[in-house]
């Protein structure tokens, strides 16, 4: 047999545009969580994760110790995190309306000395956003500890990562992560999207 004839080593297929450049940010930055090895030896993004679906940019206009500061666009964490049920994630979005419709109300200063109308009409605060506060309001409650309903307000509400949710209450991703889903299934039960699980 020659040599021209010999089966050849398979050829890795190209990494997909500008894969490369973001395991390359996260690997200069310490971010190699999001990162695992392929059949080549190759380190590629891990498909599927929330971390994954960030896009890291560099940019020179400021110095660190990887010569560039790295800017995190983040993915809304009720869309990034691919392992939450639709009832999860529909529960969560649900909470997350009902909070933003509680907070259109604009209340204005008012002098002491001027007469308050004591009908609704032509003033006060719409029915549409009381009415979202306080479903808002019992939601929160139904989440019942602490804990969870912390999780779930940074989470739903205020859209923030779970990494940054993990530093700022000093726990470990994975449990953040926990936190929510069993927060993210109270409200589903409240909303009445899924029966409650029996404790077995």
């Amino acid at each position: 047999m020659s040599r021209k004839t010999k089966s050849a080593k398979p050829q890795a297929p190209k990494l997909p545009k500008g894969e490369a450049e973001q395991v390359r940010i996260r690997r200069e930055v310490g971010h190699d969580f999001a990162l695992k090895d392929d059949a080549f030896g190759r380190k590629r993004l891990a498909a599927g994760t929330s971390e994954a679906r960030r896009v890291y940019e560099v940019s020179n206009d400021g110095y660190t110790a990887t010569g560039g500061i790295v800017r995190v666009c983040a993915v809304d964490p009720l869309v990034g995190i691919t392992s939450l049920s639709r009832q999860q994630r529909e529960a969560g979005l649900r909470y997350r309306e009902d909070f933003r419709c509680s907070q259109q109300a604009s209340v204005k200063p008012m002098h002491w000395t001027e007469r308050v109308d004591g009908g609704r009409h032509g003033g006060g605060i719409a029915d549409s956003v009381l009415e979202a506060g306080r479903a808002h309001a019992a939601a929160t409650r139904a989440l019942g500890h602490r804990d969870i309903a912390t999780v779930v307000r940074q989470v739903c509400c205020a859209e923030g990562s779970i990494n940054g949710v993990a530093e700022q209450i000093g726990e470990r991703r994975d449990l953040v992560t926990k936190l929510l889903k069993i927060g993210l299934d109270l409200l589903a039960v409240h909303y009445g999207m899924m029966m409650e699980r029996r404790l077995g």
